[in-house]
């Protein structure tokens, strides 16, 4: 087909052309004397991302799974006991991965479509008064369904229990696209990824420490060796790295780290939002359902958007693909045929977004989902038309005598 193809998987997302640009660069050495004139700067202000001032950002060639790993093997010995909360496909794999490397497991479960139950997690904690639970691991952003989960009210629960556990936080589709706030919610790990709200392609796993964490890295008797958190922050302090790094990413993510502050952070949380609430009103208009179940649990990465039992989610997928050149996420195990994904991260606007709402309705037509065709569009058009008229405060402009609106 001609054009480019429209991606709004959630997760790789599309990379800006100033960021490819910046990519764009010749071999170096990663050993020479100017080298930390790119590192040292760029450790400074991912700090500014995470909102931490005495975490250390470690920046690994890989993906978010391996700054699961890494949180996991720094920090804990073998048959140590740690709390999962289990509710969409990537808090299983970060729970599955826990029991594979030797912990023992003590997951709480929710529905798939459900937060975090922080209730429930709460009751753990408080039922543990002799403090075996040595780490909560928390998904902020569960992708496969769309839903947010409330770190701060985890953190509250950790705080009223008294519990010295550390908290283990997957970021990686909402860290820079949903507000996070390491140090207030006194996080130990976060975990972040590359390929989503960072706009790079994939390939980095960035993980934000902090200073609890890296001392349990004494104690701590899993096996670590590529993934070593001591090895990382004693290379980084001088602007190095223990092994070769991706010298393309590290320039493409100190050109996403500008891009970012410099449009500001809450400007940022504000677009997504913004964005976010255009796709759910579309949603609304076309008489379906999200996956996620409570309105303030909403992400605003990525819209988990439920079809009628007759119809299979894939088929709403392949067609966009194969017809329209739009890529959308597909439902992941339990979700698997019920739904599919639209992501809505990273270097987007409305326009950009008006077309993915498009495609998505003309794909769920052609796959027997009876939606009016331009219901979801118009919807999205008519609350960012209204949205940015309230925001500018200048009025909408009448439509005249004689008109049809």
């Amino acid at each position: 087909m001609r054009g480019r193809n429209f991606l709004f998987v959630p997760g790789p997302t599309n990379v800006p052309d100033r960021i490819l640009r910046a990519m764009h660069v010749a071999m170096e050495d990663h050993r020479s004397p100017d080298f930390p004139l790119l590192t040292k700067p760029l450790f400074d202000d991912l700090k500014k991302i995470f909102k931490t001032e005495s975490g250390h950002c470690l920046i690994f060639t890989g993906s978010g799974t391996g700054g699961w790993e890494a949180a996991l093997t720094n920090t804990l010995s073998p048959g140590d006991k740690v709390l999962s909360a289990r509710h969409g496909q990537f808090s299983h794999l970060w729970t599955e991965m826990a029991r594979r490397l030797g912990l023992d497991v003590q997951v709480v479960d929710a529905e798939w479509g459900e937060a975090a139950p922080v209730d429930r997690i709460a009751d753990a904690l408080a039922a543990d008064t002799a403090h075996q639970i040595r780490a909560v691991m928390i998904v902020h952003n569960e992708t496969s369904t769309g839903v947010r989960s409330d770190v701060g009210a985890v953190r509250k629960a950790l705080d009223a229990a008294k519990h010295p556990a550390l908290l283990f936080v997957d970021g990686v589709s909402s860290i820079a696209g949903i507000d996070f706030r390491m140090d207030e919610w006194k996080v130990d790990c976060a975990v972040g990824g590359s390929q989503k709200a960072f706009m790079l392609p994939p390939g980095a796993g960035i993980v934000c420490v902090s200073p609890k964490a890296l001392a349990a890295g004494d104690q701590a008797k899993l096996t670590r060796v590529f993934f070593n958190f001591k090895d990382q922050v004693d290379q980084n302090t001088p602007g190095y790295f223990p092994y070769t790094p991706s010298v393309p990413m590290l320039y493409g993510l100190r050109e996403s780290v500008a891009m970012l502050l410099e449009e500001g952070l809450d400007n940022v949380f504000a677009r997504h939002h913004h964005l976010a609430e255009g796709v759910r009103a579309a949603v609304r208009a076309w008489g379906l359902e999200l996956c996620a179940r409570a309105p303030k649990s909403y992400s605003d990465t990525v819209s988990a958007i439920m079809v009628p039992p007759h119809v299979k989610g894939q088929d709403v997928i392949d067609i966009a693909y194969r017809r329209y050149n739009l890529s959308l996420g597909t439902g992941l195990s339990k979700v698997a045929g019920k739904l599919f994904r639209i992501g809505h991260m990273g270097d987007l606007n409305e326009l950009m977004l008006l077309g993915a709402l498009a495609g998505a309705e003309m794909a769920m037509r052609d796959a027997g989902v009876a939606v009016v065709a331009g219901s979801g569009v118009g919807a999205a058009e008519e609350y960012w038309r209204q949205a940015a008229a309230a925001r500018q405060s200048v009025p909408a402009v009448a439509v005249g005598a004689g008109s049809k609106a």
